[in-house]
C-alpha cells in the first residue's frame, strides 16, 4: 500500500492540459512524487466529455512508473464512468470532491470492492458542524485502509465565509480559520486519519509557499496540492528533515527504556513514536538537511 508520506507535493493538473502525457509518464518532471489528474473545478461544462477523452486515451498506452497517479471525477456518475476505462486499474486512486453525508455512502460503496486508494475532500457544511464531521469520520473509519488521506476544502471554507486569505498569511492566522481546522484535524487524526494541506493559491510567492508548508508540518499536516511546476523542488526540499530531528527520532526508536533525555529534553518512546517514525520515513524518501528554514 502506497504511504502517503511518499505523496510529497501532488501537482494538480485538468485533464486537458496540453502537456498531460508528459506529466503523468514522469518525463516532464522527474522530481514529481504524486499527481492529480482533474475533472472537477478546473474543467468548464460543456468540456465535460474532452477531458474524459482524454484521460480514456491516457489509459490506453499508460505504463506505470513510481509517480503516485490519481483521478479526481468530477462526481460519482463521473468516477462510475472512470471505472469503466480499460487500464483505470493502473492508476493509483482517486480523489472524492465534495465528500459529504449526501454523496458519501455512494462514492464508498462505487470504491468498496477495489484496491483504490481514495483521499476525500471535505468542502461544504460539514466543516462547521463536529456533529457532521463525526458522522463522516464514522463512515471512512469502516474504509480506513482505503485512505491515504483527507482534504479539506480550504477556499471552499472561505468561500462560505466570504472571505480570502492574502499571500502573506496561513490560514491559522486567522481566529475562524484557526478554529475550524484545529477542529477538523482533532476529529480525524485523533481516529488515525492523515490530513493533507490546504491549496495555496500565490505561486509567484516563493517565500510565501515556503512558509505556509512549514505551517503545515507545524500543524501535523503533511502533503500538498500544488498549482505550479515551480512548487515541486521547493516542497522536496521542504519535507527533508533536519539532522537535530532525524538524531532524536533515531533515538526515540532505539530507545530501550520508557523515558531518556536528548538534548536537554525529555522523550518518552510510548507517546513519541509515531512522530519518530514519521520522521524517519521522511528522512529515507527526502533525506536530511543541516538548517531549519527559519
Amino acid at each position: 500500500m502506497c504511504d502517503y508520506i511518499k505523496l510529497g507535493g501532488t501537482l494538480f493538473i485538468p485533464a486537458t492540459h496540453k502537456d498531460l502525457d508528459a506529466v503523468v509518464s514522469g518525463k516532464k518532471y522527474n522530481n514529481l512524487k504524486s499527481v492529480l489528474i482533474d475533472t472537477e473545478d478546473s474543467i468548464a461544462d460543456v468540456d465535460l466529455e474532452i477531458s474524459l477523452l482524454r484521460i480514456k486515451n491516457l489509459l490506453q498506452n499508460f505504463t506505470k512508473t513510481d509517480l503516485i497517479t490519481l483521478l479526481r471525477p468530477r462526481n460519482i456518475k463521473v468516477l462510475e464512468e472512470l471505472l469503466t476505462y480499460k487500464n483505470i486499474d493502473k492508476v493509483d486512486g482517486f480523489i472524492l470532491p465534495k465528500f459529504s453525508l449526501i454523496n458519501a455512502d455512494l462514492y464508498l460503496k462505487a470504491l468498496q470492492n477495489s484496491k483504490y486508494l481514495i483521499m476525500p475532500s471535505i468542502e461544504g457544511s460539514e466543516l462547521f458542524e463536529s456533529s457532521k464531521l463525526f458522522k463522516l469520520r464514522e463512515k471512512l473509519l469502516l474504509h480506513k485502509e482505503k485512505v491515504l488521506l483527507i482534504r479539506f476544502g480550504l477556499e471552499d471554507m472561505l468561500r462560505q465565509l466570504k472571505m480570502k486569505r492574502s499571500c502573506e498569511k496561513s490560514i491559522f492566522d486567522y481566529a475562524v480559520g484557526s478554529t475550524i481546522l484545529g477542529n477538523f484535524i482533532g476529529i480525524f487524526k485523533s481516529a488515525g486519519f492523515e490530513i493533507s494541506g490546504g491549496v495555496y493559491p500565490c505561486f509567484k510567492d516563493k517565500e510565501g509557499f515556503i512558509q505556509d508548508v512549514l505551517r503545515d508540518l507545524k500543524e501535523g499536516l503533511f502533503s500538498k496540492t500544488i498549482i505550479h511546476p515551480s512548487q515541486i523542488n521547493v516542497i522536496n526540499e521542504l519535507y527533508k528533515v533536519t539532522t537535530k530531528e532525524y538524531n532524536q527520532a533515531l533515538c526515540i526508536a532505539k530507545m530501550d527504556s520508557e523515558v531518556q533525555s536528548f538534548d536537554n529534553a525529555m522523550l518518552e518512546k510510548k507517546t513519541m513514536t509515531p512522530f519518530a517514525r514519521e520522521i524517519l520515513q521522511r528522512a529515507d524518501i527526502y533525506g536530511i538537511k543541516e538548517e531549519e528554514y527559519c
